[in-house]
Parts: structure tokens; sequence; C-alpha cells
């Protein structure tokens, strides 16, 4: 069941038990005293369903939902013995009014703003205030039952009774407590803080002046008619009312109430959840291919998502990608796993980043560092792709094209000095060795051995060619098997590189190629026996662009060496048996 299903059932069952039991307590025609009660009962369950529905999260909501069905049904329990109905499903229900009561007078200033406590020396003043609260209760509940005749009193309702005084004498003793905390917090917040704060200590104080009230006529016997219409429209109203316009005129809990187009209607503008901002994050990140507009969605998502005036994503190479107008220092700075890089946010439009946005900064480091690394990654590739297309180039221009050039050349002069035999035979050789190179560079594109007879095979052919001693070896059946040109060409390539840098680094005097394939993947080991290196120290320009290229085919590629112990480079990718 969805939370603002939940909510929503919650809200609708105080509001009914509100209604009803009101109702039902004085009959209808209702005299106005008791719709005056409704009106001014209601607004709570509504303020506690608003924040529940759109901040789930957020413990404050459920906390106001609470005390409205608890007020709820214990009117509701009002209206039933009113009735004469049930005398155990009415005495249960009014005894739930003590949770009322100490919920609105400890737990909801205790909790305010975002439903958490102020900090862990307010932890025994919580527990006790739930088991004074729970005695109450539980106090009421026998008292109800037991105790109606008070002329001779039962053991069982002296010791409810005694209960019920008890935990309503600690709970007013906590609320005084409570409230000074409230005041002291007050006093010391900042300036945007303070208005809230300040809206929630005068409800209190209000709502504990309508609640004297109360006591005054019913302990007094006044029934004066405006005294107890005032007790009652203080102790009800105050507090949803304060709580309404601290959300209405100083976004308590970024909730902003304003009125939309040229008719009158309430338009209700709240920050997106957690669970909203990856959802849409998710959406955009999808829908965006290059890997900069990937950190630009990103660094619009923190910034809108907390409201910050600026937000910025940080690559670990110095790539700076910023949404908004980026003044002043960065408040808050949240590192992406693994060193990848950053995420850096400006100050908010209102008020200071509180612990909600910090943790909704935490979620949001998860997929920053997903799409930092992938940003990474493409980097990488594309500027691998770039060099090998300069690399092509610089052969063509250097080697075929001028070799063709001086062929041409040579025509011509065939032609015009009617060339004999001999020079015919040269010019015919110097095609020759211009094919060959053709061949050679496509061969470095894509090997034809490596189209024709597979992996293996283009294995055996690169590794024939090495002046020193090389062993291939690969598990049974894998000569026959193919794969896709992606998987043969990454593995091919990783092995060309791995023994190309063991003649050039290493001083290799044999090298090893080994060609397996288990467990799903396609593995190439290559092992020397040459001097080693310290791989933490030593650059890997050409197998770190390998290393890309095998990890986006979903593998990898490890190196394992050591001064004097030679090198191994292992290198797998998924491939199917």
């Amino acid at each position: 069941m969805s939370s603002r299903l939940v909510a929503a059932l919650l809200a609708a069952t105080a509001a009914a038990g509100v209604v009803a039991g009101a109702l039902m307590e004085t009959g209808l025609p209702a005299p106005a005293t008791q719709w005056v009660f409704i009106v001014f009962a209601l607004p709570l369950p509504a303020l506690g369903w608003l924040l529940a529905s759109r901040r789930p999260e957020l413990r404050y909501g459920w906390l106001l939902l609470a005390c409205g069905l608890f007020l709820g049904l214990s009117v509701l329990g009002v209206g039933v013995r009113a009735q004469g109905g049930p005398e155990l499903l009415g005495s249960f229900l009014i005894s739930l009014s003590p949770l009322f009561y100490g919920l609105t007078w400890i737990f909801v200033p205790l909790l305010f703003p975002d439903g958490r406590l102020p900090s862990r020396r307010w932890r025994p003043v919580a527990r006790i205030s739930a088991v004074a609260i729970a005695v109450h209760a539980v106090g009421s509940t026998g008292f109800l039952m037991f105790g109606p005749n008070m002329s001779d009193p039962s053991p069982l309702a002296l010791i409810a009774a005694l209960m019920s005084g008890v935990g309503q004498f600690v709970t007013w003793i906590l609320a005084v407590v409570v409230f000074c905390g409230l005041v002291v917090r007050w006093r010391r917040s900042r300036m945007v803080e303070r208005r809230q704060y300040a809206w929630m200590v005068g409800g209190m104080v209000v709502t504990m002046g309508g609640a004297a009230l109360m006591l005054f006529t019913i302990f007094g016997r006044t029934q004066i008619g405006p005294v107890v219409l005032l007790g009652v429209v203080t102790a009800m109203g105050a507090l949803p009312a304060a709580l309404v316009v601290a959300v209405v005129r100083h976004r308590l809990l970024d909730i902003r109430i304003g009125i939309k187009g040229s008719r009158l209607h309430l338009m209700f503008d709240l920050r997106p959840t957690v669970d909203e901002v990856l959802s849409d994050l998710g959406t955009a990140l999808e829908d965006a291919p290059e890997p900069v507009e990937q950190l630009g969605r990103l660094a619009t998502a923190v910034r809108t998502g907390l409201e910050v005036r600026w937000a910025a994503v940080t690559l670990a190479d110095g790539t700076r990608v910023v949404s908004g107008k980026e003044e002043g220092e960065a408040l808050v700075t949240m590192p992406v796993r693994g060193g990848l890089g950053r995420i850096e946010c400006g100050p908010r439009d209102a008020g200071p980043l509180t612990r909600v946005d910090r943790r909704l900064l935490q979620a949001l480091a998860v997929p920053a560092g997903l799409a930092i690394q992938s940003a990474g990654l493409v980097t990488r590739l594309v500027n691998a792709q770039e060099a090998e297309r300069r690399r092509i180039e610089r052969n063509i221009h250097d080697g075929v094209q001028q070799q063709l050039v001086a062929l041409i050349a040579g025509l011509e002069l065939a032609r015009a000095t009617g060339a004999g035999p001999d020079m015919l035979t040269q010019l015919r050789e110097q095609a020759r060795q211009t094919l060959t190179d053709l061949r050679e560079l496509a061969a470095g594109i894509h090997p034809s051995a490596l189209s024709q007879g597979g992996l293996v095979e283009a294995v055996e052919e690169r590794c024939s060619r090495l002046p020193v001693h090389t062993r291939v070896s690969a598990s049974p059946g894998l000569r026959a098997r193919r794969f896709a040109d992606e998987i043969e060409g990454a593995m091919y390539f990783t092995v060309s590189e791995a023994v190309a840098n063991a003649l050039k680094h290493a001083e290799a005097a044999t090298i090893e190629v080994r060609l397996s394939q288990s467990d799903g993947r396609l593995r190439a080991t290559v092992a020397d026996d040459g001097k080693g290196f310290t791989p933490g120290a030593a650059a890997r320009r050409g197998l770190a662009t390998l290393a890309d290229r095998l990890d986006a085919l979903g593998g990898g590629l490890t190196v394992d060496s050591a001064p004097g112990e030679g090198t191994r480079v292992n290198a797998w990718v998924p491939a199917d048996e």
C-alpha cells in the first residue's frame, strides 16, 4: 500500500470521527459551538495528510496524522456513549484522548520541524514522555470502565485513577520542559528558521492557554458559552493554524502555497521527493547520449532538487560542469565514490541546507558516480579513437601515399621515355611493395587472419613473427569458435599490445600466451620472463586504452608484475560458451 493511500485513509478516518462524534453527541440540528469545534478540529488531519502524502520520508506529517486520528477516535467515543452505544467501545475510544493531548503538547513541538529530536540529550525526555502518555491513557481506560460509581470505588478504579493522575501530571511537567526547549531553539536559530520557530512557540502558548481555559470550565463548572467556545477554538485550532502559517509564509519543509492563474485556487508547490528526483534523473540520463550532457543534467537535478542557486559536477581530471550562475563558495561538497569526482552546491534561495537535503545529495551521489564513470570511459574511448585515427592517417601519409606518388611518377617517366624491361620490372616490384604495405596497414586496423581464421589463428600468426621464443596455447575447441567482431578485436589487440610491451620494455626472452573460455568468459593471459616493473608507478597508455575497450564490453584487464619477476597481463570479456 502506497504512503499516499495510507495517509489518505488515516486522514479520512480522523475527519469522519470528528464529524460523526460531534454530531452524535448533540444530535441534529447541532449547536453553533459544535460546528465551530468541527471546523477547528479538521485542519490537523488535513495538514498531516498534506505533509505525509507529499513528503512521506519525513516523520512530522505522520505525527500530525496520528494526533488527528486519536482526536477523531476520541470524539467518536464521546458520540458513541452519548447515543447509548457499547460502553466498552465508547470508553476505549474516549481513553485515546490522552494520546492526542500528549502527542500535541510534547512530541509536536519536540520534533519540530522535520520529525527528529533536536539532539541525543532529548532522548530520555522522549522516552519518559511516551511512558507517561501511555500510563495516562491506560489509567483513563480503566477509570472509565471501573469507576462510574465514585461513591463506592473499586480497587481497580482507584488504581486506574492513580495511574491516570500520575501520567497526566508527568505529561504536563514534560510539556513545560519541551516548551522551554522550544523557546531556547527559537532564540538560537537562524533568521529563516527563527520565523518558523516563532509561529510554533506562539501556537503552543495559545494551545496551552486554551487547554487551561477548558479545564477551568470543566472543574469550575462554568458553562459560559463564549468562554467554552474560546477554549475550544484556541485549544483545537491554534497549533494547526501556526503550522499552516509556517508552511505558507516561511516554506516549512520546503512547501509553498500560493495562488495561480486568474481564478482563486490554491497551488501546492512542493519540492520533489528523493524518489521523484532519482526517477527523473534516471530518465534524463537515458535521454542524454553525450557524457558532457549527462553531467549537465546531473548538475541540474542537484540544483533543482535542493533548490540551490548553482550546482557543479567536477571530475577527477578537472572537467567541471555547472548548472546555474556560480556565485560564491560551495556550501556543501559531496565526494563521489571511488574518487571519480565531487558534487558541489551553492547557497539555497531561502534558508540553509537541512539534513533532508544532505540525504538527498547522498542519494544523488550514487547515480552521479555512474554518470561520471560513464563520461570518463566514453571520453577515454573517444580520445583513443582519435589517436588511432591520427596514427592511421600519419602512416598513410608518410608511407603508402608517398610510395603511390613515387609509383605514379615512375609510370609517367616510363611512358615519356619509353622505358625498357628493367624499369618496368622495377615499377612492378615497387607496386608489389606498396600492396604489401597496404595489407600490413589494414592488418593493423583489423587483421585479415582474424576475419578469416578467428582469434586463435590470428594470435598465432601475430606471435609467429616475434624475434623471441613465444608459445601460444588455447583451450580445446576454442580454435573452431567464433565470437562477435568487437570481442575478437578487443582480445586480439590486447594480446598484440601485451607482447609488444614485452619486447620493447621488458627485455623478455620468452613469452607465453594462453587463450581459454570458462564460466561464461573468454580469457587471454600474456606472461613474460622480463625485468618486470611496479604497476602503480609506470604509465599504461596502450593498455589503459584497451582496458577501457574491454570495460565497454563488460570485461576487464589486470596487470601483475614486480621488478625482476616478469609481467602477467590478464584480460577477459563475457562470452557465452
